[in-house]
């Protein structure tokens, strides 16, 4: 029998682009911390069906489950891409291919 997988629901701020995570509150938070822990798909899957609502408000965009690790120390992403959003840390460097940076780079000569 296989261990059941802990899940949490994440999601982006529409304006502003950052990670956010469902807490038990039933509300978003930045903090990685403070996103609630589902122990059962079906816990995970109601918490992802209320999140959605955000989405209709224009709130939030693309919602989703993880799957997060928990100890004594807390919850903890599983994935190299969740633990990225956790520390909320950028992937690639903000101006990376922007038209910004090409046209600085071309000045710099």
């Amino acid at each position: 029998m296989t261990q059941p997988t802990n899940q949490m629901v994440t999601a982006q701020w529409l304006l502003g682009g950052e990670s956010i995570y469902w807490t038990v509150a039933e509300a978003w938070s930045e903090s990685f911390a403070d996103g609630a822990v589902f122990a059962t798909q079906a816990e995970a899957d109601a918490a992802l069906a209320k999140a959605q609502a955000y989405v209709a408000q224009r709130i939030v965009v693309g919602p989703y489950l993880i799957e997060v690790e928990v100890d004594t120390a807390g919850p903890r992403p599983t994935s190299a891409r969740e633990r990225i959003r956790a520390a909320h840390n950028a992937t690639f460097p903000i101006d990376h291919g922007s038209w910004t940076a090409r046209i600085s780079a071309s000045h710099s000569d």
